[in-house]
């Protein structure tokens, strides 16, 4: 039996304003042929469908158009669960109905465990498969929050309740594989940023909880899983060096500082219940280029590429001593005639990295939420002491903004 496992698609996601359908309906299209050029029987997806909780019709219409065009190849069945950027209550909708295609979507961690255990068949009504499906786990979902916890004991009950999760899901999957009597693979999935996790500057990695937690260790996973799809991390990798517990990661680079990075998949062939994995590498859609240095340097590189023929979206990070204040409009000229387009512009001239200044041309695409509060409580001149715990009140109301399902009743 072959699986396919991936993640992290985030369709709908745009890139310094550029839209970037083509890209993900390419993806898709790509993906559909992969499965039936492999032969593949299982298609498993880790969470992040869609980059946001309310997705525009056109990603709507990529995700259906792709499922019901997988629903008539040779792949006996999807699976699906849901990440931290997806809506579970969106994803569930259509949850019964999509089951008459053999797609079974989990949107949310379910009040019976029992439901987060799927019994797979093939063409002859016999078990081939378990799966464990195991969405992104919300913190409301794991944890009783307590008057006058600290910041230390809410990671704690955290860590202990994605844990305990795994480790009951995986009894009462065990118990169902002696009840069918017959010694098929169990996996399981998982949406969560594991301990010694790589992740890239730029890639919009959201962090799951409060604190630096949930960077939860492989030692959390039962050995009975013959194999862990993991999500929510864009660099694939193995966890802790294991074959069998692996993030597919994104398959189209989420910024430029993915953009050397190749993209993959995981093929899973199972013997028995031993699993074999080899990665297949995603085509490039719509290629980035991250171009750094001096004038000369940045100008030598865009002729470079203009004599290429290159279709590039480029990031261009001026670094150079001298202080330029037409960049911009030089670069215009630069890329004038070539199918290249500009999305965004550094310019961070010595002086001004030495001095720590914020230059003029710095928008919020450069920041992240947590760096545009610390830069209030700077301009409103709060006391140093006070920070620490201020920042603390933010993120965990920002955790519960994030968690927050908008398109639920």
């Amino acid at each position: 039996m072959k699986l396919l496992h991936t993640s992290d698609w985030h369709i709908g996601r745009t890139l310094y304003g550029r839209k970037r359908y083509e890209e993900f309906e390419a993806f898709l299209a790509w993906l559909s042929d992969t499965i039936q050029r492999n032969e593949i029987d299982v298609l498993l997806v880790a969470g992040d469908i869609f980059d946001t909780t309310a997705p525009s019709n056109r990603a709507q219409e990529l995700y259906y158009r792709f499922l019901w065009k997988v629903a008539a190849s040779s792949c006996r069945h999807v699976i699906i669960v849901a990440g931290n950027h997806d809506s579970p209550s969106f994803l569930n909708a259509p949850r019964e109905l999509l089951k008459a295609l053999d797609v079974h979507v989990t949107g949310s961690a379910s009040e019976s465990l029992e439901d987060e255990v799927l019994v797979l068949r093939n063409e002859q009504d016999v078990p081939e498969l378990i799966v464990c499906v195991v969405p992104y786990l919300r913190d409301k979902d794991i944890r009783v929050a307590e008057a006058g916890e600290s910041v230390e004991d809410k990671e704690r009950k955290l860590l202990v309740g994605i844990r305990n999760h795994y480790a009951a899901i995986a009894v009462l999957a065990e118990r169902k594989r002696t009840e069918l009597g017959v010694d098929i693979p169990i996996i399981a999935t998982g949406h969560l940023f594991a301990a010694g996790g790589q992740t890239v500057e730029g890639d919009g990695v959201r962090d799951l909880y409060v604190g630096s937690l949930a960077h939860v260790s492989a030692g959390i996973f039962p050995a009975s899983f013959n194999y862990l799809a993991l999500g929510h991390l864009h660099v694939p990798q193995k966890v802790n060096g294991s074959e069998t517990i692996r993030y597919s990661g994104s398959p189209l680079p989420m910024g430029f500082g993915e953009a050397k990075q190749q993209k993959s998949i995981c093929q899973v062939e199972f013997h028995s219940i031993a699993a074999s994995v080899q990665l297949v590498d995603v085509p490039v859609f719509q290629k980035l280029e991250r171009i750094k240095g001096d004038w000369g340097s940045i100008s030598a590189r865009i002729r470079e590429l203009s004599a290429a023929g290159s279709q590039a979206w480029l990031e261009v990070i001026y670094e150079g001593e001298e202080v330029i204040g037409d960049l911009r409009e030089r670069l215009d000229i630069a890329i004038t005639g070539t199918q290249m387009e500009i999305l965004r512009v550094r310019n961070t001239p010595i002086i001004d990295r030495v001095l720590g200044k914020i230059h003029e041309e710095e928008t919020l695409d450069d920041l992240s939420v947590n760096d545009v509060f610390e830069r209030c409580l700077t301009v409103h001149e709060v006391p140093e002491d006070q920070r620490p715990e201020l920042l603390r009140a933010y993120r965990e109301a920002l955790s519960s903004l994030y968690e927050d399902d908008m398109q639920a009743e």
